[in-house]
């Protein structure tokens, strides 16, 4: 009992450093996600995504990397892209870079690891996405059909629905406050609701790996080389996990002597993949594609990792050393505040997510528990499962 009691202090400890160390760097990243809620939607921006083999995948892939959606809150996106007639190429790509990377994930990855990782993930988000953008649309090329005029509503507060309502005229209907209140009220109300659950869990898993797994048996199995990569890759692929909460995951790995390398695989393969994703993406653009989605997925991190391993070894940097370095330039005293003002935000919506399970638990679960919005979870291709609706969804800022 009393080694239980001191085992589950260490992991408590460790998860409270872990969550000091990210806690203003998850709270910029929140904050910068809900401004680009309110000026950038990925509805807004389809009309660039269905002309051209390239073009249309560089967009995709670019746009995708700030955006707040993680790899099932993207798939009701994907599926909105398709209709406005996105091509399947631009689609690949729109559904990998945007659940790897975001502006949150990261500053999470800044705050916890090094420099060199928080860059080469998004990178190599951005280059996969590219490659299998570019790959589904020169192996099965498709004619683009017909384009649906995309959502331009206003998402301040729905005053406009884009169609009756110019944009000129839209412009002088709210004030440059007005929207950074509503950018901000939706990455206190909505976006952090979506990320605490996911995001905390992260950070226990995270403690536990770094006072239960031996580092010999990590640096055994997973120190680097292509062996280390396809373990971490067979083990990424399958599980839901979003990119918030896999990033104190991997900083725990590395400290307990993974490759950055085999860690990359896992922030990359993680969150663009899982059993859910893949099933309805099998619906969504057909099977030639998602065979394309997954390989190139696969062979893209494998390479990416490899390559940073070797960039690390060149330069002569100790990923083990480097680990939460960043976070030593914040004074301790707002690193607490910061920590402690998640978790006074993640109280609610903890809450909800216990209360929500014990319902289902029950069998008394009603629908509007999920609290999807109309504008995801009405889309006939998906089935609800599907939409990201989980104990805290809500609507499409679904976080990554």
């Amino acid at each position: 009992m009393l080694f239980t009691m001191n085992v589950i202090s260490r992991i408590l400890m460790e998860s409270w450093w872990l969550v000091q160390e990210s806690s203003i760097y998850m709270i910029i990243g929140i904050l910068v996600a809900g401004l680009l809620r309110v000026f950038l939607r990925p509805e807004a921006v389809s009309r660039h995504l269905g002309e051209g083999r390239f073009s249309s995948v560089f967009k995709a892939a670019l746009l995708g990397i700030p955006l707040p959606l993680c790899s099932c809150g993207v798939l009701p996106a994907a599926a909105s892209l398709k209709k406005q007639g996105a091509n399947n190429g631009a689609l690949t790509a729109f559904l990998i870079s945007t659940p790897e990377s975001d502006i949150d994930a990261i500053a999470l990855t800044y705050a916890l690891t090094d420099p060199i990782l928080t860059v080469a993930r998004p990178v190599a988000g951005f280059a996969t996405a590219v490659g299998a953008g570019i790959a589904e649309n020169l192996l099965h090329h498709q004619k683009v059909g017909t384009k649906k005029s995309p959502d331009l509503s206003c998402p301040v507060d729905g005053c406009c629905d884009g169609i009756d309502c110019l944009p000129e005229e839209h412009r002088r209907h709210h004030t440059a406050a007005e929207k950074l209140r509503a950018g901000l009220d939706f990455a206190r109300k909505d976006l952090w609701n979506d990320i605490a659950v996911w995001y905390f869990a992260g950070v226990l898993v995270a403690g536990a790996i770094t006072v239960a797994v031996p580092s010999d048996l990590m640096v055994r199995y997973l120190g680097g080389g292509f062996y280390s990569m396809l373990i971490m890759l067979i083990a990424a692929v399958p599980f839901y996990i979003c990119a918030s909460a896999s990033t104190p995951i991997a900083a725990a790995l590395i400290l307990k002597g993974v490759s950055p390398g085999a860690a990359l695989v896992f922030l990359l393969a993680g969150p663009a993949t899982n059993i859910t994703s893949i099933t309805v993406l099998l619906k969504i653009m057909g099977k030639k594609a998602t065979m394309v989605y997954v390989a190139s997925i696969a062979v893209f991190t494998l390479a990416s990792g490899l390559l940073v391993d070797e960039i690390y070894r060149f330069w002569g940097v100790s990923a083990q050393a480097m680990v939460g370095t960043a976070s030593e330039i914040i004074p301790v005293w707002i690193k607490i505040a910061g920590a402690l003002l998640l978790i006074g935000l993640s109280v609610r919506p903890i809450y909800n997510a216990l209360r929500s399970r014990v319902m289902r638990f029950r069998g008394k679960t009603e629908a509007a528990n999920c609290g999807c919005g109309s504008a995801i979870c009405s889309i006939d291709e998906l089935p609800m499962a599907a939409c990201g609706c989980s104990d805290t969804h809500s609507g499409i800022a679904s976080s990554k």
